[in-house]
């Protein structure tokens, strides 16, 4: 399973997201890689999530919504094997806001086609198996909690399982 997509989202609240970084893998290469800033519902975020990622809602003042975004998404995940480094989170980002904005997650075509790297590098005995730690153990660059180096990371641990 060579080829697939990796994605990562950033979020200002529970499930809106501020960013999202996509890597499209054909045949073990890196092909594309997309990043973009998110506006999140009323621009409003969650001072945990801004310690986190450090976006502030000036870096999405001006960024297009999710609705503006979400073409350059779905021409990079629909009918493809999707990566993510805690698999439920980014799902769950993705298909809540699709929900909120009208949108079928089911067209994608890939609700039983994701996979987990942190279940992968958890039974292979990492402990703790966050990414930070997944990409120190196997020395991948990692620049934590920026969407497109986060996705990068995991696509990268995914081809090395």
């Amino acid at each position: 399973m060579s080829t697939f997509t990796a994605i990562d989202f950033e979020t200002a609240t529970a499930y809106h997201p501020c960013s999202v970084g996509i890597v499209t893998v054909e045949e073990g290469i890196i092909v594309d890689e997309f990043v973009t800033l998110i506006q999140p519902p009323n621009n409003f975020y969650n001072p945990f999530n801004i310690q986190v990622h450090g976006i502030y809602p000036r870096d999405t003042a001006n960024a297009k919504t999710f609705v503006e975004v979400f073409p350059e998404i779905e021409k990079r995940l629909q009918n493809r094997i999707v990566v993510a480094h805690n698999e439920s989170f980014d799902r769950n980002v993705l298909s809540k806001t699709m929900a909120l904005h009208g949108l079928n997650y089911e067209d994608l075509n890939i609700g039983s086609r994701w996979e987990c790297t942190v279940k992968i590098y958890k039974a292979k005995g990492f402990k703790p198996a966050k990414l930070s730690d997944c990409c120190r153990i196997m020395n991948i660059p990692l620049d934590h909690h920026e969407a497109l180096s986060d996705a990068r990371a995991c696509a990268k641990l995914y081809l090395l399982k």
